[in-house]
């Protein structure tokens, strides 16, 4: 019996990338602010850090696509999954104990991935071409965290040297638009390049591989 082929809608993977990577994002938000060995946050200062890390890369994303307001603000699941994701976070976090860092680690390489090629998807719904479309990707899955940090008091991490991290957003937004170009399906694109992207957010942690910075520190 031949298999079916299973196809997926573009808006409708989009939809479940934006809501997976806002999960995410949120819940390593509420983390960061229960680690962060300068401030001591509140249930405020949660909940604003994960609302920022989830939905601040893709209000980003939507402002530069100028289609009506950003998604985060029209469709109010965007608010349930952020502050569901930080809850669940905070209410299970101090299970973690010494295991938060690495928690921490997989929930950021998860969301970054996630993230970046929603951004791409999003874009090409729209009809951008392959630039555009990986710019787009690199903006949704730097843009909370960088909000964050800047909230938090520390430089965005894309900025300064260190493990990948838009080189990871830039990869997995890559292949995600050379495997559609190459007329792989959407679902297919989507995990594979999810994947990659996760696959060298640890592979530069676990081997330390770093950017170099543009001039030494005297």
């Amino acid at each position: 019996m031949a298999a079916i082929p299973v196809v997926v809608h573009p808006r409708t993977l989009f939809t479940v990338l934006d809501y997976l990577g806002i999960g995410i994002a949120s819940a390593g938000g509420a983390l960061h602010a229960r680690r962060h060995r300068q401030y001591a946050y509140d249930i405020i200062g949660a909940f604003g850090l994960a609302l920022a890390s989830g939905l601040g890369g893709g209000i980003a994303r939507d402002v530069l696509l100028g289609y009506g307001p950003p998604l985060a603000l029209t469709n109010v699941g965007y608010l349930y999954t952020a502050l569901g994701g930080a809850a669940v976070a905070l209410a299970f976090g101090a299970s973690f104990g010494a295991k938060m860092e690495r928690a921490m680690m997989l929930i950021d390489a998860a969301a970054l991935s996630v993230f970046a090629v929603a951004g791409t998807t999003r874009a090409e719904n729209f009809g951008l071409s392959w630039l555009p479309a990986i710019m787009l990707g690199i903006t949704t899955a730097v843009g909370g965290g960088s909000l964050r940090d800047v909230l938090s008091g520390t430089t965005p991490r894309v900025f300064e040297r260190g493990n990948f991290y838009a080189i990871v957003a830039l990869f997995a937004s890559g292949c995600y638009v050379l495997l559609d170009l190459g007329g792989l399906p959407e679902i297919a694109c989507a995990t594979i390049s999810v994947m990659a992207g996760f696959a060298l957010r640890l592979a530069s942690v676990k081997f330390n591989w770093t950017t170099d910075a543009l001039r030494k520190k005297s």
